[in-house]
């Protein structure tokens, strides 16, 4: 329910939309690009309550609001946070989401809340993603966050994957007094939150504390456990579980398929962005602990894994950092902020260009890309212009390190390793879009693992969503009944 004093919005509403926009501000690049600290400068007290009150609380259902994947009630943390009232706002947050502190940071606001914001009609929208991230700091700061005692209802769920959709899931149902066990292939909970998003736009403290504070509710944690591997979904039911969600995300970096893909010096976005990003006590026993280093770096890709890769290569100290992206900048599918971040630290970009080759060295490593120039042709299913070679156009980039951020495919270990389950396009799994229920009775999915990449905040809504499904169907297990609101 909205906070606001109605009779104080009528006299401050026309005064509020006059208000101008603080400009957000980042680290100067030259400061930036020697560290992996995060890169906007955190909002004063004083500068959060003037932000927030260019918010004109715009009556239900406020577009920022249906903007939001969770739905947060925004005019009414805009509001508190004006009034100073910031642990407030905290908890208003903290009612419709279970990431507030991280989704604050990686969201794509200009897609969501802020890009659905009246005031960006006429000036800079209301900076939302910032002033969530700021109460949720200040709130760990100077607050106390008191979790809910609660008794075990004498059921068990696994949750296979501790990404945001798997965290969210468990969360919820330990709220509800139900033993939660996660299970994750990695040796630390937190999914792409720990292991494929940068420090500089996700703080790794960030990540710790919110994870913390959700295995404090009692969810045991059992890391580099690769479920389909190590253990059965079925070998969990004959333990006690009575039911399972599967949030595994997709974490098969798609492949090039071009000659000398092999060869050294060739890595995978994600194998690169934790061998760089990651403490190496973190990392996965099958990966090399080493950095990955180079002076000419080309990252091939347009998403936002491509910008990641960038940025982190030149804090790596490249020399010379260049992305090659096949299409035009107008159709890549990347945050247009990351790309403005990643020109103003040092990084190129080369368009219409097609990587065909990869060319070894004389001690056969890497040493240059073979490209070749493309147009853009008729639009393809996905409505972009399709690329098209131009013939005699092949060139050479010279290279010591190529980064392939192309996108990623779902794992089919779950579905060969779980009979009866059904899924589709090479391995993602066929779940309800409202109940995240599965062809197998019991088994819950949802995330990028149902869905195919996508964001931190549409994982969490599915996690919440299923652990509310599972929820009901335990409690009719138990005999009861309960609200599906």
């Amino acid at each position: 329910m909205r906070q606001i004093p109605g009779d104080t919005l009528e006299i401050n509403r026309k005064q509020r939309a006059q208000t101008p926009s603080l400009e957000i501000q980042n680290r100067l690049p030259a400061l930036r690009i020697c560290d992996f600290e995060e890169v906007r400068v955190p909002f004063t007290p004083e500068q959060a309550m003037y932000e927030a009150s260019r918010c004109i609380e715009c009556p239900d259902p406020a577009a920022c609001v249906r903007a939001c994947p969770v739905n947060n009630d925004i005019p009414s943390a805009m509001w508190l946070i004006s009034q100073g009232e910031f642990l407030k706002a905290a908890a208003v947050y903290r009612e419709t989401s279970s990431l507030p502190d991280i989704c604050g940071r990686v969201c794509p606001h200009e897609k969501l809340c802020e890009g659905s914001c009246v005031q960006g009609k006429h000036d800079a929208p209301v900076a939302t993603g910032p002033l969530e991230a700021f109460v949720m700091d200040y709130e760990r700061e100077h607050g106390e966050v008191v979790l809910p005692k609660v008794e075990w209802n004498g059921q068990k769920v696994a949750i296979v994957g501790a990404g945001p959709s798997g965290l969210s899931c468990a969360e919820q149902l330990a709220r509800k007094g139900y033993k939660v066990s996660i299970y994750d292939s990695k040796p630390q909970p937190g999914g792409l939150l720990l292991y494929g998003i940068p420090n500089f736009k996700l703080d790794k403290n960030v990540v710790s504390s919110r994870v913390e504070e959700i295995l404090s509710y009692g969810i045991d944690f059992h890391g580099s456990t690769f479920i389909g591997k190590d253990k059965t979904i079925d070998e969990l039911f004959e333990e006690g579980v009575d039911a399972a969600y599967v949030a595994v995300g997709t974490w098969i970096d798609a492949p090039m398929e071009i000659p000398g893909e092999d060869m050294p010096g060739v890595y995978k976005g994600t194998e690169y962005l934790i061998r760089n990003n990651v403490c190496k006590d973190l990392f996965p026993a099958d990966l090399d602990p080493n950095s990955v280093t180079g002076k000419k770096i080309v990252v091939i890709g347009g998403g936002d894994t491509a910008s990641d890769c960038l940025r982190t290569a030149v804090r790596m100290e490249a020399e010379k950092v260049t992305c090659l992206y096949r299409r035009t900048e107008n159709e890549m599918p990347g945050s247009t902020k990351d790309r403005k971040l990643a020109r103003e630290e040092g990084a190129d970009y080369q368009f219409l260009t097609q990587p065909v080759k990869f060319i070894a060295n004389e001690e056969g490593g890497l040493g240059a890309v073979e490209c070749i120039r493309m147009e853009l042709g008729e639009p393809d299913s996905s409505g972009r212009r399709r690329p098209v070679p131009v013939e005699g156009s092949n060139f050479t980039v010279e290279a010591d390190i190529a980064v392939l951020a192309l996108g990623y495919w779902p794992d089919e270990t779950i579905g060969k390793s779980t009979p009866d389950l059904e899924t589709y396009k090479w391995g993602l799994i066929v779940a309800d879009k409202q109940t995240q229920a599965t062809s197998r009775e019991g088994i819950f999915a949802g995330g990028d693992a149902v869905t195919g990449p996508d964001l931190v905040v549409t994982a969490m809504r599915a996690g919440r969503r299923a652990a509310q499904s599972i929820d009901q169907y335990l409690a009719e297990k138990r005999g009861e009944k309960i609200s599906a609101a």
